[in-house]
Parts: C-alpha cells; sequence; structure tokens
C-alpha cells in the first residue's frame, strides 16, 4: 500500500507515443492521487515532472529525450523540483538513458509503477534511486502460452474510483468521448525489425471480466467509444485457451449501456481469420474498421522481416472484407528501405497500394533497432537513398488516400463529436480512427460532445471529410 502523501505535492504527467502509453499514464494519475498528490495540467507548476517515454523508432526516442531536457530546463524558479523518465525508453534502455541523459532525477521501468507515488516523494526528498537495469521481458513468461500462468490484471489491484466500475487505478486524463481501452500487453511474434517484444514482454491477454468492468466504468466516465488496443489485437486470447475470445468480446463491449461503438487497433494480416471479419463487419455497435499492420507487399523483402503475407494474399484479405462491408475503413503502416530492398520489391509496394486503395497509410523509413535481427542483415540501404523512397511512397500515399476520401463523397456516415463550434461540428466517421485517421466537419450542424450525427460527405480534403447533417 502507498502511504499518503502531502497534498501539497503536485505532479505533472507528460504522455508520449501510442494510446497503449496513454491507458499506463492513467493507471500511474490514479495512483498519484489515491496516495494524495496533486495532478496538475502544466509541468511548469508541479513539484515533480513525470514523462512517460516512448522507444518505437528513432523519432520517437529524440522526442522523448528532448522533452525530458525541457521539463528539467523549467527546474528552479518555482518550477519543478524534480524530472523522473519512465515509459518504453525507460524501459527499454534504462541506466543506459541514464548516463546520458543526467537532466533526469531518475530513470525508471515498469516495475518500478506500482509504487511510483512514493519514489517520487522519496525524490523530492533528495533520494536518487538506482536506474533500471533492463533485461528481456520476454523470459518472465514461458514462451508457449499454455503454460503460463493465468495473469494478474494490476488495474484490478487498486481502491474502487468514484462510481460504480472495477477496482481501478485509473483516472482519466483526457475528458473526451473515446478512450483507449487495454485489452492485452506484450508480443510473441518475432519481426525481424522490431524491439517491442523485448521490453513489452510476451503477449498476455486481460481477463474478460476485467476488460468489460474497466469498459462499464468507462461508460459512466462518459465515454462512448472504445478503442481497444494491444500489441497485437488479433491474439487476444490465445494464452486463455480460447484464440476466437475477441470475436466474443466485442459485441458484450458494445452491449455495454452508454457506449455507442467499439473499434480495435493492431490487427495481424497472418492471425486473421473469417470469424473475426465477419464479427467486425456485422455486430452492432463493433464498427468495421481494419488496423491492418501489413509493413511492405513484398514477399521477398516480407520474408527478411520474419512476417507472411504478399500482395495477391493482403488484396485478397481486403477483398473479404468489403465484400461483406464495401464502406469499411482501413488502414497500414509500410516501411520503405528495409536491408535488400531493391527497386522491384520497390515497385511492388507500390502496385499494392494503389489495387487496396487504403484510407491511410502511415510511412516508414527503416532505421535499425538495437538487438533486432534486421541490424545486423546485409544489403543496408544508405540514409539518403531510404529518405528517397520515402518521399516517393509518401506522395503516392498522400494521392491514392486523397482519391479514398473523394470516393466517399456522397456516403451517409456516423460522426462521433469531439468537438463543437458556432459553425458546426468535428468528430470522427466510423472509418476514421483517433487521432492519426482524419477528422469529419459537419457544417451548421449544432450537437454536443459525445453525440452520434448522421451526416452526408459533401467533400474531401486530403484524408479529412466534410458532411451535412442528415434529418
Amino acid at each position: 500500500m502507498v502511504p499518503p502523501a502531502d497534498v501539497s505535492t503536485r505532479v505533472s504527467l507528460v504522455t508520449l507515443g501510442c494510446a497503449r502509453n496513454d491507458v499506463d499514464s492513467e493507471e500511474l494519475a490514479a495512483r498519484f492521487e489515491a496516495a494524495g498528490l496533486t495532478l496538475v495540467d502544466e509541468p511548469a507548476d508541479a513539484d515533480a515532472v513525470v514523462v512517460n517515454t516512448c522507444g518505437f523508432v528513432e523519432a520517437a526516442k529524440k522526442d522523448s529525450i528532448d522533452t525530458v531536457i525541457a521539463a528539467a530546463d523549467l527546474k528552479g524558479d518555482g518550477g519543478p523540483r524534480a524530472v523522473v523518465a519512465v515509459g518504453c525508453l525507460a524501459e527499454r534502455y534504462g541506466d543506459q538513458l541514464s548516463e546520458v541523459l543526467p537532466e533526469a532525477d531518475a530513470v525508471l521501468g515498469f516495475d518500478s509503477y506500482p509504487d511510483l507515488a512514493a519514489t517520487v516523494q522519496r525524490i523530492l526528498g533528495g533520494e536518487r534511486p538506482a536506474s533500471h537495469s533492463p533485461r528481456d521481458r520476454r523470459q518472465l513468461l514461458p514462451l508457449a502460452p499454455v503454460d503460463r500462468p493465468q495473469p494478474i490484471d494490476h488495474v484490478t489491484d487498486g481502491p474502487p474510483l468514484t462510481g460504480p466500475g472495477p477496482r481501478s487505478w485509473r483516472r482519466r486524463l483526457d475528458g473526451g468521448p473515446m478512450a483507449p481501452l487495454k485489452i492485452a500487453s506484450g508480443c510473441d511474434r518475432r519481426c525481424s525489425f522490431c524491439a517491442i517484444p523485448s521490453f513489452r514482454g510476451a503477449f498476455a491477454s486481460r481477463r474478460p471480466a476485467d476488460v468489460l468492468a474497466e469498459a462499464r466504468w468507462l461508460a459512466h466516465q462518459g465515454v462512448r467509444e472504445l478503442f481497444c488496443v494491444s500489441e497485437n489485437s488479433t491474439s487476444y486470447g490465445k494464452d486463455l485457451g480460447d484464440l476466437r475470445l475477441l470475436e466474443t468480446l466485442l459485441p458484450e463491449l458494445a452491449a455495454i449501456e452508454g457506449i455507442d461503438r467499439v473499434r480495435v487497433s493492431y490487427l495481424q494480416p497472418a492471425e486473421m481469420r473469417p470469424s473475426l471479419v465477419e464479427v467486425m463487419t456485422s455486430a452492432p455497435g463493433v464498427v468495421p474498421y481494419f488496423d491492418l499492420s501489413f509493413q511492405h507487399a513484398s514477399g521477398r523483402v516480407l520474408r527478411r522481416m520474419r512476417r507472411f503475407g504478399d500482395t495477391d494474399r493482403f488484396l485478397e484479405l481486403i477483398e473479404s472484407v468489403r465484400a461483406r462491408a464495401p464502406e469499411a475503413g482501413l488502414r497500414s503502416n509500410v516501411i520503405v528501405g528495409f536491408p535488400g530492398e531493391d527497386d522491384a520489391d520497390l515497385d511492388e509496394l507500390e502496385r499494392f497500394l494503389v489495387a487496396a486503395r487504403l484510407d491511410v497509410v502511415g510511412v516508414f523509413g527503416y532505421s535499425d533497432e538495437d538487438g533486432t535481427e534486421a541490424e545486423s542483415l546485409d544489403g543496408k540501404l544508405d540514409r539518403d537513398e531510404v529518405d528517397l523512397r520515402v518521399a516517393q511512397v509518401s506522395r503516392l500515399v498522400d494521392e491514392l488516400c486523397a482519391q479514398r476520401a473523394e470516393d466517399r463523397v456522397g456516403q451517409q456516415v456516423q460522426v462521433l463529436v469531439e468537438h463543437s463550434g458556432v459553425d458546426g461540428v468535428e468528430g470522427r466517421a466510423e472509418h476514421q480512427g483517433p487521432e492519426v485517421d482524419g477528422t469529419t466537419t459537419v457544417t451548421g450542424h449544432r450537437a454536443d460532445v459525445g453525440t452520434v450525427v448522421a451526416a452526408r460527405v459533401v467533400a474531401a480534403e486530403g484524408v479529412d471529410l466534410v458532411a451535412e447533417g442528415v434529418g
């Protein structure tokens, strides 16, 4: 149990990276409040700044380090007295990061989270805890899911928050009508370019009862859209003995009173199955939104990535989705400039993108990640060549995604209102995921935030849509 703290101690949480980090920060925020600390929005107003870092790609690492330094620059003259780095970058590099980032008063890993409130207090008292020592977190669970113990969900360990719901350490930091809901953590796949499993650990599903309980609590907090997040959502349930558990969970989430829609992020094409496609395209309240991690389309490159598929197989999957839901949203990310990628491979990727007609595509240039298999592969491309390929594919993607948005002109959409103004409302249609997939503006319409309004698309601006209210 975390000891009570002086209520005058102020903490600011700065969150970087993905929606999974957003959930982690909300759990930390609830722990801080339960321990008696006061949360403040601005780092300059805090006694301690806790930076929840991202360690995914080079740009995210740099952003995390810059944020820690910027927070440390506020020290003195009434600003913060301590800056603490947590999150993926801290977990991944630990004491190594501490050596190159003396601006941080502590660099702490995931295991520090249960006692972080007390640790922050000790740091403010002058103590300097030892920096986290990284380890391969995949070794913390048996390799075979069937041999793993029933996971103990830390979200259920704390006292209840205000209102009905689970015993939860989570405290919402964003009052919007959408909230991420973590259904699992970690990953068992061994993609040659990815280091995430080494610091996020082996795949572990949350128990359905805990997921549903937290979802009901979120609905009580005013959430209308649940965004199911994990490192690999298609694996949900495999360590609980039911690989099709997601097909059961999604309709149950959508049936919760107050929840208007449920969407799922990060689907592995290699693990997609007809039963999951059917649920995601037919279950009431489950939006037909497919965040498919293709990464490339050349079979040769994908094998070097330790991944499944090729252009034809991916197009078959997309066709199976659109056969059931022609207006379904499909998005993906691709990596260009992977070691050994030649002009024919790049042509094949572009052929796939043209045929796939995806709504949104994130384009990333390959860069070595510490400790990955790809780091030692031959056929590395010069950085300048990688950048040229990124620019080439990005231009194509911009054109294709704008065309896909234009195709939606005339369609009727359901828009979850996230901002309301005198000239209309702005939100997201069912095919648009949070933050990265564009928005829909409904002009000349009045509605409260959290309302779902029917509208007809009249124009497209890039991937953003303009619509008029219907009825």
